[in-house]
């Protein structure tokens, strides 16, 4: 574990020797984001975040659940960052959006609570047909995906937070009736108790804080995308340039003399792994922290943002480490970063939001780590915490198993790992 991590650490220690690596890694993205900043009015402006985001709320369902997403979008909390219209015709919502006269439109369609809380006397009933899932349609405006990509938060938690209450609330009272302590016919009221409450916004959905430590954290920065989007998109950049090293000391010999002294190969390869990671994790902090120091960007909860940049990086790290398998040289690991770089770049919103994409371009994006970790930022951003990060690490730390996986495979087909 000692050389593991020795071998890890030199890596680390040459990469910030290399000055033309570190203009690449860190100030390139750094003045790449002071100049969204400017281009978006960020530092001409005065305004540190966004506000009165014009928003058409259309609630056909008009029962407890469709009801507190109304009055959660019309809410004290949501009033200096949304400016909601109710409506109640669909089509002419949507024709809002496209004449450009809102950011999105949400429509709540007919049913949506009783597809998630079932109709008196059919909760327990083992006859009973479940209804059809109901979707809430968020209608976004391609010319303005920053006010649309806020609205799709706000619903995106809502519908979270009930689900998540639901299913650990339906949960327990099965629990409960299982060892006994819940006669099954109190079952139903039991579980119809837990929604009496849903219309009480704070129980059931995301609130902005307005206590003076936290009312900065929720308003919704542009540099809070900006900024991981350019640290995302070089950070394909630093594992290349890890993989290339690798591709380099074998070229110069100095990998295979590593390999068959007594150090094993698994210790020598792990390190270099380890120094690709070290690399990646140095980078992202870093420019993660200027944000917050020269900009005031709020991150939110420390902790969520450290376990997002952990496993942005270890996805990151994944296709770096099957670049590295795929090719022959270094130069050849160089011109496949770079174009990767740029491909992840804009599938994965670090210039496009996705919101502007087609659905099957949203589809592909997911491959990309730059999406789940643009989504796990935007999530900080917005007042999220580690436990709302739950799905963008799972899918980054699931991405890199895979991908290092497979690049162990190529490894030993050709022959990299041979003493």
């Amino acid at each position: 574990m000692k050389k593991l991590l020795l071998i890890g650490l030199k890596d680390l220690q040459l990469m910030f020797r290399d000055r033309a690596a570190l203009t690449f890694m860190l100030l390139a993205p750094f003045l790449l984001t002071i100049g969204m900043g400017f281009v978006t009015g960020r530092f001409s402006g005065g305004s540190t975040g966004i506000s009165d985001i014009p928003v058409v709320i259309v609630n056909l369902d008009q029962a407890e659940l469709g009801n507190a997403l109304e009055d959660l979008f019309n809410s004290e909390d949501m009033a200096e960052l949304l400016e909601p219209t109710a409506s109640s015709d669909p089509e002419a919502a949507r024709q809002l959006i496209d004449s450009d006269q809102a950011s999105a439109a949400v429509i709540i369609p007919q049913g949506f609570t009783r597809s998630i809380i079932p109709a008196e006397g059919t909760m327990f009933d083992a006859n009973s047909v479940p209804p059809e899932a109901v979707q809430i349609e968020v209608y976004a405006n391609p010319s303005r995906p920053t006010g649309a990509g806020i609205v799709k938060a706000i619903v995106d938690e809502f519908v979270s937070r009930v689900e998540e209450g639901r299913t650990s609330g339906m949960t327990s009272i099965v629990g409960l009736m299982q060892s006994g302590l819940l006669n099954p016919q109190n079952a139903e009221s039991e579980a119809r108790a837990m929604f009496e409450n849903v219309d009480e916004t704070e129980s059931t959905a995301i609130t902005l804080k307005t206590d003076k430590e936290g009312a900065a954290a929720t308003e919704f920065d542009l540099l809070a995308y900006f900024a991981p989007g350019m640290a995302l998109m070089f950070l394909m950049y630093t594992v290349s340039y890890g993989g290339r090293s690798i591709l380099a000391e074998r070229a110069q010999g100095t990998l295979p003399r590593l390999m068959i002294s007594p150090t094993q190969t698994a210790q020598v390869l792990g390190g270099k792994v380890l120094g690709i990671f070290f690399m990646g994790v140095a980078q992202v902090g870093i420019l993660i922290l200027a944000s917050a120091v020269f900009f005031q960007v709020k991150w939110g909860d420390p902790l969520g943002m450290i376990a997002l940049i952990l496993a942005a990086v270890f996805g990151a790290a994944g296709w770096g480490m099957v670049i590295t398998a795929f090719a022959r040289t270094p130069a050849q690991v160089g011109s496949t970063g770079s174009a990767i770089m740029l491909i992840f770049g804009i599938l994965g919103g670090s210039f496009i939001n996705l919101e502007q994409l087609p659905p099957f371009m949203q589809t592909i994006s997911k491959i990309t780590p730059n999406a789940w970790g643009l989504d796990g930022f935007t999530t900080l951003a917005l007042g999220g915490t580690l436990k709302n990060l739950t799905e963008p690490i799972t899918a980054l730390l699931i991405m890199g198993a895979v991908l290092f996986g497979i690049a162990v495979v190529l490894f030993n087909r050709n022959g990299l790992v041979q003493k």
